[in-house]
């Protein structure tokens, strides 16, 4: 008798498995374009997080010996050597340092200027598609929302075209379905809000990296003047 009992609860486990797989793709039209649209918002947010940060961490690099030579090539006032090194080291400070030595014969706010416009352009390229990841991560929320909206109108709707004869199976399950869709909006976009996070402090780390070599290279300039 508890192995028969046994043997029905686990047959009830299996079917309850495949209705909420079920539940997932039975959303109607609507529904699943709701749920596609989430499922490329997902790879597409995993997508620039791995591809953000691999740009990043790329970024951060730095070769101690590139900036140490620099400061010998300054001091021995061999520019054209300094020029040729940073235009053979592929890192945004090498590309800053290599617009401050442009305008090595300008005064220290040319020099300065130059230095922090290419400053903001390695920033830029650093955070691009970061809007789009902060986009997903509010867009996301809202479509799963607006799926749940959708399959709440059409429970209704089954409710006022029922004519009296409501089946509150059919009901229940037209209402669970359109709560999966909030469900996967809000995973979707607590994925990208975290990442989006991450990624911005990793920026962040960057930008203080670059100011404190670039500052220390000005300061290096101002003294061999």
């Amino acid at each position: 008798m508890e192995n028969k009992i046994q043997a029905d609860s686990l047959s009830q486990i299996g079917t309850e498995t495949l209705s909420i797989i079920d539940l997932i793709t039975s959303g109607g039209t609507g529904g699943n374009i709701i749920m596609v649209t989430l499922g490329i918002l997902s790879f597409y947010a995993i997508f620039i997080l791995f591809e953000r940060y691999s740009a990043i961490k790329n970024a951060s690099k730095e070769d101690e010996n590139f900036f140490n030579t620099i400061k010998n090539f300054v001091e021995n006032k061999d520019y054209s050597a300094a020029k040729t090194l940073c235009q053979n080291t592929n890192n945004p400070i090498s590309r800053m340092i290599e617009k401050g030595i442009d305008r090595i014969d300008k005064p220290m706010t040319d020099i300065s200027a130059a230095i922090e416009n290419q400053g903001k352009l390695e920033i830029y390229k650093m955070e691009n598609n970061l809007s789009n990841l902060a986009t997903i991560s509010g867009a996301a929320p809202m479509i799963g929302f607006l799926g749940t909206v959708i399959g709440m109108i059409l429970a209704f709707h089954q409710m006022a075209s029922s004519g009296g004869n409501i089946d509150v199976e059919m009901l229940s399950q037209g209402i669970y379905t359109a709560m999966v869709t909030t469900v996967a909006g809000l995973i979707v976009g607590i994925i990208a809000y975290i990442s989006y996070n991450f990624l911005v402090s990793k920026v962040e780390k960057v930008v203080f990296q670059l100011e404190a070599r670039t500052t220390e290279f000005l300061d290096h300039l101002h003294h061999n003047e």
